[in-house]
């Protein structure tokens, strides 16, 4: 049984789509909290950081590299607080989104003061920075930020150097990068598993790589899961579908595998986009994951 804190997060200016921020209540209407508690665990909603919105703006140039900088500054350094405040008190944070961007803000919280290891679930790498972005949308350079990559307000969020090492980082599930953020990765010490991999492999066996890679030598294991890693037909509500994702019950598995670990610090739903989604089933899949996550099982 856990202490959970729920914290939302109703993000949209990292992305290139609108609609993410409403993904924190519609993850909260499927049931979020009530099906936590029937499982055991004490669970105290949070309520949402607060987000301005795009049209309090300025509309971002044609070839802004860095749309929405100062505000997204903002609300992860806002989520950084709250979420170091919560493991401080002894809770585990689950962070509703919004656009992935807000995990710049939710892993450094995390991981104040301590190494940890992540496990970044999504078909993008996310690893772009100023000088790669073909779209200048933040969500795709969380990864890079986290590991001290990109521009310094965003790689050095609460000031304390890179977050994360390249080591303990496995990004599972990709299968879009953009050129130079491929290379970039290749060039990286960080562990990449792509549809290719998981299609050879087999999911339990990449699973078991990743909790022991990230595990070693941290004080745990960050989640951060991107519903776009699922396949489209099983989650549509997304803002960047890409065909050939995993499958419902594969996810289930790596976080079912997750909760065997032992080792799960916090966690993050994220790219949640409930008018793209069709009869809120994107958000009632992010319920079920955090479930298996958190602890439910089949038998």
């Amino acid at each position: 049984m856990r202490d959970i804190a729920i914290i939302g997060t109703p993000v949209d200016l990292g992305a290139g789509r609108r609609g993410v921020d409403l993904g924190p209540g519609a993850i909260r209407y499927a049931g979020l909290k009530e099906r936590l508690e029937a499982l055991g665990h004490r669970v105290r909603d949070l309520g949402n950081i607060v987000v301005p919105q795009a049209e309090q703006f300025e509309p971002p140039t044609p070839h802004e590299r860095l749309r929405y900088l100062d505000a997204i500054v903002q609300v992860n350094l806002d989520l950084a607080h709250q979420v170091a405040t919560a493991v401080a008190e002894g809770m585990f944070p689950l962070i509703l989104g919004g656009d992935h961007s807000l995990s710049i803000g939710s892993i450094s919280g995390v991981a104040r003061g301590r190494r940890i290891g992540v496990i970044w679930v999504d078909a993008h790498g996310d690893f772009n920075t100023p000088d790669t972005t073909p779209s200048g949308n933040i969500h795709g350079m969380s990864v890079a930020a986290l590991t001290g990559r990109g521009h310094a307000r965003l790689a050095g969020l609460l000031g304390d150097g890179p977050v994360l090492r390249d080591s303990d980082v496995v990004l599972i599930g990709i299968r879009d990068l953009d050129t130079a953020e491929r290379e970039a990765l290749r060039h990286s010490g960080i562990q990449v598993f792509t549809m290719h991999d998981i299609d050879r492999r087999g999911l339990a066996a990449v699973m078991d790589e990743a909790l022991m890679r990230v595990g070693m030598g941290t004080a745990g294991v960050h989640v951060s899961l991107d519903l776009d890693a699922l396949d489209p037909a099983d989650a549509p509500g997304v803002g960047t579908p890409v065909l050939g994702g995993i499958s419902y019950r594969e996810a289930h598995l790596a976080m079912e595998m997750v909760a065997q670990s032992g080792k799960l610090l916090g966690m993050d739903l994220v790219e949640v986009n409930p008018i793209l989604d069709s009869h809120n089933v994107t958000a009632e899949l992010a319920v079920e994951f955090a479930l298996s996550a958190l602890g439910k099982r089949i038998f």
